[in-house]
């Protein structure tokens, strides 16, 4: 089975809540509400990846030391086995502007679970309300 490396991000705002993305239809796994991030190009850095990512995806940059590992997922889908580190970040430059036509929406970690998300993305919730509340 093929090992698939992501990376992801709970961008939080000063009050607590957390970023999450509706994956686009014609996607995997369209309509559900997943942490920002993507896959790394050959040869890219976790970090690097989650930047160009972040640009990519929503508008903002990024630096490198404001990306701090929380926690990751691991997780069997049916044809690969994901692999997703999970950063937080706290400060970023610019406005979260969606590029992709995913829908974005600023959630507390213990309402989460009202968005239906991918399965390697739940059990990384309990983290994030261990750490925001």
């Amino acid at each position: 089975m093929n090992i698939l490396l992501v990376v992801a991000c709970a961008l939080v705002d000063q009050d607590n809540r957390v970023l999450i993305a509706q994956r686009p239809p014609g996607k995997k796994l369209e309509g559900l509400w997943e942490f920002p991030g993507g896959k790394l190009d050959p040869g890219e850095r976790p970090e690097d990846a989650l930047i160009r990512e972040l640009r990519e995806e929503l508008s903002i940059e990024v630096k490198a030391p404001c990306l701090a590992p929380l926690t990751f997922a691991s997780h069997a889908y049916e044809d690969f086995h994901l692999l997703m580190p999970l950063y937080i970040c706290r400060r970023w430059e610019g406005f979260v502007q969606p590029r992709e036509g995913q829908a974005v929406k600023w959630v507390r970690p213990r309402d989460m679970r009202s968005w239906p998300m991918p399965p390697a993305d739940e059990p990384l919730i309990p983290h994030l309300i261990d750490l925001l509340g």
